[in-house]
């Protein structure tokens, strides 16, 4: 991996392969390796580009107090730029669709196509009225979790919480995909878990109305409904958007089907001119 120097930190980055960019960016609390089933796939084809975001993974901890999806979105751009890739098709998980998202806000056509995996809109992912949000933050319970029993199980927590209203197994139909991915959270210290936290829960979604790439909205049959809802209306709201649906895969669509979501990918890619 090679590491790009921050303000106040670094950011760790791989590349794999030569072609067309193609930039995968994770889901909250996962790290880079949670696309190494699409890397294997794409590398002989596109410049494979994965990343660990701010507190996560290899980048790990960062100066600054406080984090957004704002800033997950600079850490990109200066990625793109420090690579000089132009053009690039952009891939997003969970977190890393918003991040994608606000990427497509900001650059309504200079991404080639953009494919968002588990897309969610906002989190939690339900409309509540305006100004009453910011009354409902759970942070204050979510650091007492923290402090007593330590990110993995307060993510469990988490997952359980929107379990009870949908009564899926929504994260990963895989034990082994679910295994790896609480692994991975255990990776992330308290606090980098509650600015992650924090930078979801405060998203407010940017209009993508004027949006002109390209786009995919794929997601497992067994996701949590509200996210499988803001997926559709952000397939609709996206000029040409696209909507699958891939049957036996939770939020972690990619990894529960790998094959499928590869081929998924590859025939989108094919169909838009981004290979």
């Amino acid at each position: 991996m090679a590491t790009l120097s921050l303000e106040d930190g670094r950011l760790w980055y791989e590349e794999t392969g030569e072609g067309r960019p193609l930039v995968f960016v994770h889901g909250g609390w996962m790290n880079g390796r949670s696309w190494e089933p699409q890397v294997e796939r794409f590398a002989d084809e596109y410049r494979v580009v994965t990343l660990d975001v701010r507190g996560h993974g290899r980048t790990g901890a960062t100066d600054t107090d406080r984090y957004s999806i704002d800033l997950f979105t600079d850490d990109l751009e200066a990625l793109l730029e420090h690579l000089e890739l132009e053009d690039p098709i952009l891939g997003g998980l969970s977190l890393g669709s918003m991040v994608v998202q606000e990427y497509l806000h900001r650059h309504p056509s200079r991404a080639s196509a953009a494919v968002l995996a588990g897309a969610i809109r906002s989190m939690p992912p339900v409309d509540l009225p305006q100004g009453i949000k910011p009354l409902l933050s759970p942070t204050p319970a979510l650091t007492s979790s923290l402090a007593m029993t330590g990110p993995t199980a307060t993510f469990q927590s988490l997952l359980w919480s929107i379990r009870s209203v949908t009564g899926e197994p929504w994260l990963s139909v895989d034990p082994s995909v679910r295994a790896t991915a609480l692994e991975a959270v255990g990776d992330v210290s308290r606090t980098e878990f509650r600015k992650v936290f924090e930078a979801l829960y405060r998203y407010e979604p940017s209009s993508l109305s004027a949006v002109e790439t390209p786009t995919l909205v794929v997601h497992g049959d067994q996701e949590a409904l509200p996210v499988r809802r803001q997926g559709d209306d952000l397939a609709d709201e996206v000029a040409g958007g696209r909507q699958r649906t891939l049957a036996n895969a939770g939020h972690l669509v990619n990894q529960d089907r790998p094959a499928a979501f590869n081929e998924t990918t590859a025939s989108f890619l094919e169909r838009v001119g981004a290979t």
